[in-house]
């Protein structure tokens, strides 16, 4: 008999951890992340399907490339412009409620006729529903997992989820953030470096002009006849 509990209460377990990844698995094909390089004087654009009522939310940071700096447009299936940035090194735009189509994504860098940019941005898709509620009702048909309170578990693994997809959209924004200060440390590293190596330079050139200059007033080639 404590065999047939101990067996009981592992299926439980068990059910449960499959309703937990159901939950946590809904939305990890509903975003998108992506690094690309913006040419000089170019305009690249992104499309991301959506569905009526949902929300989309764009993030953007501008990582490398002289200026920090790009235009974005966000544009509505429709036609109309949702939102416009001029120069700007980050951004972040939200749209609720969307509409049936494609949403257009374009990041401009015309102004700039001599510099490439590298552009992350990332498109959070949230479909507005509980994360997976079919899933949840599917499985959880057994009377035996009526002990367990179902919906208290919906509302905290919901309320899990939506805190880990805050945590993990930090991150991904730390991890821009960091790669363009790395950028920007190595592109002051090689100006430093530069400009150095032109001081030296210089500062050899001076010692070579002052040491020839100083031969030449003691080097007296004039003979003097009696």
């Amino acid at each position: 008999m404590v065999r047939g509990g101990i067996m009981k209460g592992a299926a439980k377990l068990f059910l449960l951890a499959c309703l937990v990844e159901l939950t946590l698995g809904w939305r990890q094909n509903q975003d998108t992340e992506f690094t690309f390089l913006l040419p000089a004087g170019s305009t690249e654009c992104f499309y991301q399907t959506t569905v009526k009522n949902w929300s989309i939310g764009v993030e953007y940071q501008v990582i490398a490339g002289a200026g920090l700096d790009v235009g974005f447009t966000l544009i509505s299936p429709s036609g109309y412009r949702l939102a416009s940035d001029f120069r700007r090194s980050d951004g972040t735009h939200t749209v609720h409620p969307t509409e049936d189509g494609d949403y257009r994504l374009c990041f401009d860098n015309s102004f700039s006729k001599r510099s490439e940019k590298m552009v992350f941005f990332e498109v959070i898709i949230d479909s507005g529903n509980d994360g997976g509620h079919e899933e949840w009702a599917d499985v959880a048909t057994p009377e035996s997992m009526v002990d367990y309170k179902l919906e208290d578990i919906r509302a905290s693994m919901d309320s899990v989820h939506r805190h880990l997809e805050r945590s993990r959209q930090a991150l991904v924004m730390l991890r821009a953030f960091e790669t363009r200060d790395r950028y920007l440390l190595e592109d002051n590293l090689w100006r430093v470096s530069f400009w150095s190596c032109i001081n030296l330079l210089v500062m050899l050139a001076v010692a070579a002009t002052q040491i020839y200059t100083l031969r030449r007033l003691f080097d007296d080639k004039k003979r003097v006849c009696t």
